[in-house]
């Protein structure tokens, strides 16, 4: 089973670790810096990793793995970046109540209660999809992946449209 999974305790580990820690660093308040620019930065990224999971998902449909490769890497990698800004941000920044009245206040706060649980959930998703493709195990790698990229996307999806919902609202 080992031979299966090298990386599942650290996956596990990374998984847990990476929400608590987020968790943590938001009850952290570090005044006397401002980073309101970073919110629209940070939706342009997730803009771009739904464009680029959709464009590797087409790419190995095509064949082109190492196409699959590179997409999939800058995902990950562009991932990261936002983690690191959305937390820099709300770290020296006050949280932006929402605005909005009526239906649409349901509406947004649906899409940022699901966002938010699916962007914990998916940590886990990626990174075991990511340690099947890294040993090898492609047929699980692909059977993971079937679950991984939907949710993925929703993640990245939902994360510009809750900027574009919330924007208005910003001080």
């Amino acid at each position: 089973m080992a031979q299966q999974e090298p990386y599942k305790k650290l996956i596990i580990a990374v998984s847990v670790i990476i929400p608590v820690v987020v968790a943590i660093l938001f009850r952290v308040k570090i005044d006397g810096y401002d980073f309101s620019f970073l919110p629209p930065i940070y939706a342009s990224i997730n803009a771009l990793t739904a464009v680029l999971l959709v464009t590797a998902v087409l790419a190995i449909r095509n064949k082109k793995r190492q196409l699959h490769e590179r997409l999939m890497k800058t995902c990950i990698g562009l991932s990261a970046i936002f983690l690191v800004m959305y937390v820099l941000y709300h770290m020296t920044s006050d949280s932006t109540p929402y605005g909005g009245e009526g239906p649409v206040r349901y509406v947004y706060y649906f899409i940022l209660i699901t966002h938010i649980i699916l962007s914990v959930v998916v940590i886990p998703f990626v990174l075991f999809t990511l340690g099947r493709a890294l040993g090898g195990n492609f047929e699980k790698h692909k059977a993971l992946a079937k679950y991984t990229f939907p949710v993925w996307l929703y993640v990245a999806i939902t994360g510009v449209i809750v900027y574009l919902m919330i924007s208005p609202y910003y001080a």
